[in-house]
């Protein structure tokens, strides 16, 4: 099955206290391109999220982004350094006396130090990774679905257009059979006038020519391979592994043979099929540009 380069996932998981949320967005990319912005203590953890992403996601450029939630337990965000404080404090005794000021030294003084204060560490272990760790697999999975859901329906379009072209083929072979026997009538018609005396006309030569004439008309060889490409590319539509490089492989054939049969078949109504076909291929290979 195709799947998408577009799409969008999320997860949650909470656990004492803790929620962590983790969001995808992936978009069409040749490569496999990773992008997140994390808490500082998962963002160590880099070649490991990627890891996770890997066994999930083949192709696209993935934007990641984690946000943690901690619910309050009470404790002051600050701790006071009481070593730094008496030392500060002394410092500030000593620059008293030696300046021979009477204040004495207050709180508000010490306020001015930021030192005096130190930010409590969040406590970081394995429960907070794991929190991650499962908040990006349900991202992952949900990105993965929806992408895999946005390919079934490419896959559907690329069909039914896939369907058509055959149909115009099939149109395509069955004019351009019809028209080889008009094609020789015309030509020897054509000779005919040219040549006065119908008795110097080689018919043994002319006969050869108009069979050579009605072999470059003739496009079976063509339809013929058209078909074949499209029949592969419907097998790969159904593919369980990533077709996407076979899948514009075989649009550029299916193009060579379209301009195959425009130059071949020198006729208004079949022209105006080709360029049908093309249209119709150049709708698929858009799509393909989005496809893993």
């Amino acid at each position: 099955m195709i799947e998408s380069m577009t799409g969008f996932g999320k997860g949650e998981a909470t656990a004492k206290g803790v929620t962590v949320t983790v969001e995808l967005r992936s978009v069409n990319n040749r490569y496999l391109e990773i992008s997140s912005r994390v808490p500082k203590a998962i963002a160590q953890r880099e070649n490991e999220i990627k890891e996770l992403i890997k066994a999930k996601i083949a192709r696209g450029k993935i934007s990641l982004t984690a946000t943690k939630n901690e619910e309050a337990d009470g404790e002051a965000p600050l701790s006071l350094d009481k070593q730094r404080t008496k030392e500060i404090m002394a410092v500030l005794q000593q620059l008293r006396k030696t300046a021979k000021i009477k204040e004495p030294v207050k709180l508000e003084h010490l306020l001015h130090f930021s030192e005096i204060f130190s930010a409590k560490e969040a406590v970081q272990d394995e429960t907070e990774w794991n929190l991650f760790r499962q908040a990006l697999t349900k991202a992952a999975d949900g990105l993965k679905k929806m992408r895999e859901k946005e390919g079934a329906e490419l896959a559907r379009d690329s069909k039914e257009r896939i369907q058509k072209i055959n149909k115009s083929i099939d149109t395509v072979e069955r004019l351009s059979k019809q028209r080889i026997p008009e094609e020789r009538k015309r030509l020897r018609e054509k000779v005919e006038a040219l040549v006065e005396d119908k008795g110097v006309i080689n018919n043994q030569r002319l006969e050869l020519e108009i069979a050579i004439l009605s072999e470059k008309l003739d496009v079976t060889e063509e339809c013929v391979r058209f078909r074949s490409h499209n029949k592969f590319f419907l097998e790969a539509l159904q593919s369980k592994e990533s077709e996407g490089r076979k899948l514009n492989f075989l649009i550029q054939e299916m193009n060579r043979e379209a301009n195959t049969i425009g130059s071949k078949c020198n006729d208004v109504e079949i022209a105006h099929i080709v360029v049908g076909i093309k249209e119709e291929l150049e709708k698929i290979r858009e799509q393909l540009q989005n496809i893993d």
